[in-house]
């Protein structure tokens, strides 16, 4: 009996990988996407039953994979290897995604998908930094702080001393909003002006700064109402 389960389960996961190979995701629904993944963590069990119960209780595949390792492990009997296969593709597809931008060069319209990338499944507030050349070349692009800027101060100085250590000429700064509310707060605006005179004071432009969450972006100085805040 157990010999005939296994087969079973060896003939539908050969169907989707099959079907995967030929169509990639297209018409899969969450769950099936990871029963699929945890193929690769769980080789002799039906994934389908825990995909399902994971899909339930976080809703949809991202949540699942935001987890925390303890909790998938002790709620969901799930390995350590399973466990952390699920963390691993945040940070999977943030490597991807910056590894196949074959742009180097940034300026007001790429600096969002030079930026993005950066904030690809987090769940605290971070900011990143990205300092250009005079000729708009990228030589510096990271996380150069986390926490709020209500509740941390913002990194100045880090700031400072990466633009100087590039020889750097323009700098863009991006943050995101974990609340999924994609509008500058008077901590943001101010922070931003603070920024802006802090590296202007250097020689070094602040040309805008991106406000992002997991499906939207603001960009402050896209608005001319903000754009005092960047002289």
């Amino acid at each position: 009996m157990e010999e005939q389960k296994e087969n079973v389960h060896a003939g539908h996961r050969q169907r989707v990988r099959k079907r995967f190979a030929e169509h990639g995701f297209i018409g899969m629904e969450d769950h099936q996407i990871l029963e699929m993944v945890l193929y690769y963590a769980i080789p002799r069990k039906d994934t389908n039953l825990i995909a399902h119960r994971l899909i339930n209780r976080y809703g949809s595949f991202s949540k699942v994979c935001d987890a925390p390792i303890d909790i998938l492990k002790s709620d969901f009997a799930l390995s350590e290897s399973a466990a952390v296969l699920l963390k691993m593709i945040p940070e999977l597809s943030k490597v991807y995604s910056e590894s196949r931008l074959a742009l180097r060069y940034i300026d007001k319209s790429t600096a969002v998908e030079i930026l993005r990338p950066k904030f690809i499944g987090a769940s605290s507030e971070k900011i990143a930094l990205a300092l250009s050349d005079a000729n708009d070349k990228l030589i510096f692009c990271d996380i150069v702080s986390e926490g709020s800027l209500a509740a941390t101060e913002m990194p100045v100085r880090k700031i400072v001393d990466s633009a100087l250590r590039s020889n750097a000429k323009y700098a863009y700064l991006a943050h995101n909003h974990p609340s999924e509310l994609c509008v500058p707060s008077r901590d943001d605006l101010n922070m931003t002006r603070t920024i802006a005179s802090t590296l202007g004071s250097i020689g070094v432009k602040l040309v805008d700064h991106i406000i992002f969450t997991s499906t939207e972006f603001f960009s402050i100085r896209s608005y001319k109402h903000f754009e005092p805040y960047f002289n």
